[in-house]
This record gives C-alpha cells, structure tokens and sequence, in this order.
C-alpha cells in the first residue's frame, strides 16, 4: 500500500445525488484538487502530466473513478468525517486549465485556499516537492491561467522534474513520454506529491509545507 494511500484510507467515494450537490451539507468542507495536465494518450505518460498522474492515483486509492464531467474536465469524490475531496483533471489542455478550475470550484463552492493544484516544476530537481500558496507562475502557463481565473492564492503542490539544461529543449523534455525505467523512478514521487496534497487538508497548510518543503 502506497503512503497517500495510507494517509487517504478513511477516505470514501461519494455517490448518489450528493455527489452532485452545488453546497456542501451542513458541517461540512468541500476540497478541490486539481491535477494539470494534457488529455490525449500521447501524452500521458509525460513529464508535463505529472498532476494528472498523481491525482489518478489519488482516485485510485479511494476508489473516487474520475468518469463524471463538468466544465471540460473530469472528476470524483471521496468523504471522510465531513470533508468532501473532490479530484479533478482538466481536458482544456494544459495552457487553458483556468477554464474548467473556475467553473469547478465556482459550481461545487470550494473556496480558492481550498484548492489545491498539483503540477510538475522543472525549476525543483527531479523528485523534489514543494507546497505553496500563492505566488508567480515562474512561467507554468497552467498555474498562470488558473491564477488569472481564479485568483492566486490557492495551493500549489509543486513536482520537481528536473531540468533539461538546454532551453531549446524544453517542449521536447516535458512532452516526450516516460520510459519504463522513469517511469518507476517516478512512482515514489508521485505518492509524495500525493501525500502532500493529502496533508494540507488533513493537517493544514503550514504543517504540511513543514513537513514538505524539505530536501528528501
């Protein structure tokens, strides 16, 4: 069993009507967390869809199947003692995430600090996480177009991928799909990035970033 796994296994799909409901019930929070990324099999196994790879897992882990559709992107539930965990992976392409984030946390009520948006960062080195609110986009067009829809201070889960040291490389680096042997290298990552996502709703922020935001 994975580590976010672990941390998540209170955790339960929604269903019913409920899962559709436009306000949380009485008592209870509602989370969003979006992971970025390109739709399309040719892209799945890229640096740049590192989000969506650790939000699937994430629905994976709770059994939250990410089959419903709202504003261009699909998502599922899980609860757990009255927080509403809503995982979500944009189908607007990587650079128009703004477009299905507002609509999302607009429509299901999820205040801005409560979303949390999990994206690769070539700026940490391979493996390196890093929690944050708020902030420039450092040139992630996917953080700036969530930030001009939204707002920028919602949660940033930041997943190093490394650097390719040759700025004219940088499509190529991101959107070249993973090999079998990084494509292993990579699955403890995304279970950290996993539990850091996992960690700010469960112990807040500053105690995940504490936990986080230090050399592993």
């Amino acid at each position: 069993m994975s580590r976010f796994s672990r941390l998540f296994d209170q955790f339960r799909p929604a269903s019913g009507a409920a899962a559709d409901a436009v306000s949380p019930s009485a008592g209870e929070t509602r989370w969003l967390i979006v992971g970025l990324g390109n739709p399309g099999e040719q892209y799945r196994r890229s640096r740049h869809n590192i989000g969506f790879m650790v939000v699937e897992r994430l629905a994976a882990a709770r059994g939250a199947d990410l089959i419903r559709r709202k504003f261009n992107g699909f998502y599922g539930e899980a609860r757990n003692d009255g927080v509403i965990t809503m995982l979500a992976l944009p189908q607007t392409f990587y650079n128009r995430s703004g477009e299905c984030v507002a609509g999302m946390s607009g429509y299901f009520k999820v205040p801005l600090e409560q979303v949390i948006v999990v994206h690769d960062d070539m700026d940490l080195t391979t493996g390196r996480i890093r929690i944050k609110r708020g902030g420039g986009d450092a040139g992630n067009r996917g953080v700036r177009s969530i930030a001009e829809a939204l707002g920028k201070d919602f949660i940033r889960v930041r997943v190093g991928i490394g650097h390719p040291g040759d700025n004219h490389g940088d499509i190529d680096y991101v959107l070249k799909p993973l090999g079998r042997d990084e494509t292993r290298e990579f699955e403890p990552i995304l279970d950290r990035a996993g539990d850091a996502a996992v960690a700010v709703i469960r112990d807040g922020l500053e105690r995940a970033m504490n936990q986080f935001n230090t050399r592993a």
